[in-house]
């Protein structure tokens, strides 16, 4: 005999919730969208500060940042002969981007195995990376790529959404204290700064350029990249702020066969760079 419900009580069955259950999702979907918008709104925010933010001020922010690696640098060969490398790429960069900087390298006599690009337009090698390489042009692919982050601004979002949205604001009210903060802050977030992976294929698709620009070839693109991709258990400082994997080096033989680029002979490296103490 079937069972009869008093009028007005409702049935449910499990795949059916009561109303006040589906208006908690609801209210709990309609949070969590709004979260994710305004993270992304502030994104696209930064995203954009960052193209807004002139090289004079990136100058000061340098004058404040840049000391802090100089005093672990030291004039030599080495670096004289980085920044020789340097010049060569940065001859091949658009006029754009060659106006008002001051590209240079700083060389860090340290076991380190890691390169930075950092407010002040300076590009930090440290000698364990150099250690690593095997040719003039493999040399020449990861200044181009650190050229690259400055082409796309990563130096500045590695300072982190927060430093950045600071620096724009003191960009635009001349708050000379908030650049000095900003900096103190940065350095620690550039040292620990790790770029995503567009923006590392982005960087890697500006040192190719310049490599052809530079040889008329890219051999040694994909030699440094290809090695880290294999030393994953090693502790490399590199790979925790240039994540190197086969993927990678497979999106830059795609870019070398798309762009038709050929591969040429590779250059050793000068005694300047593989004779240091």
């Amino acid at each position: 005999m079937p069972i009869e419900l008093p009028p007005g009580t409702a049935s449910y069955s499990d795949r059916s919730q009561p109303p006040q259950k589906r208006q908690y999702l609801l209210l709990f979907g309609i949070g969590v969208a709004i979260v994710i918008a305004v993270f992304w709104l502030f994104n696209t925010l930064v995203n954009g500060l960052v193209w807004l933010i002139p090289p004079g001020v990136e100058r000061q922010l340098g004058v404040l940042t840049v000391p802090a690696f100089e005093r672990l640098a030291q004039p030599s060969p080495a670096q004289d002969t980085l920044n020789q490398f340097l010049d060569r790429l940065e001859a091949h960069l658009p006029a754009e981007q060659r106006q008002n900087r001051d590209y240079q390298v700083l060389f860090v006599p340290d076991s380190t195995v890691n390169a930075l690009a950092i407010p002040g337009d300076r590009i930090i090698i440290y000698k364990g990376l150099l250690n690593k390489m095997e040719s003039e042009n493999e040399l020449m692919m990861v200044l181009g790529h650190e050229l690259g982050h400055f082409s796309n601004r990563d130096h500045l979002r590695a300072l982190g959404r927060g430093l950045v949205l600071q620096l724009a604001l003191a960009t635009f009210f001349g708050d000379i204290g908030s650049l000095q903060a900003i900096a103190v802050s940065g350095v620690t977030a550039l040292s620990d700064a790790r770029f995503s992976q567009n923006q590392e294929y982005r960087a890697d698709s500006v040192g190719l350029d310049l490599l052809q620009a530079t040889y008329g070839h890219v051999a040694g693109a994909t030699d440094f990249f290809a090695e880290l991709s294999q030393q994953l258990e090693l502790n490399i400082e590199f790979l925790s702020t240039h994540p190197a994997s086969q993927n990678r080096v497979k999106q830059l033989e795609e870019a070398i066969a798309q762009r038709g680029y050929r591969l040429g002979e590779k250059r050793p490296l000068p005694a300047a760079l593989t004779e240091i103490s």
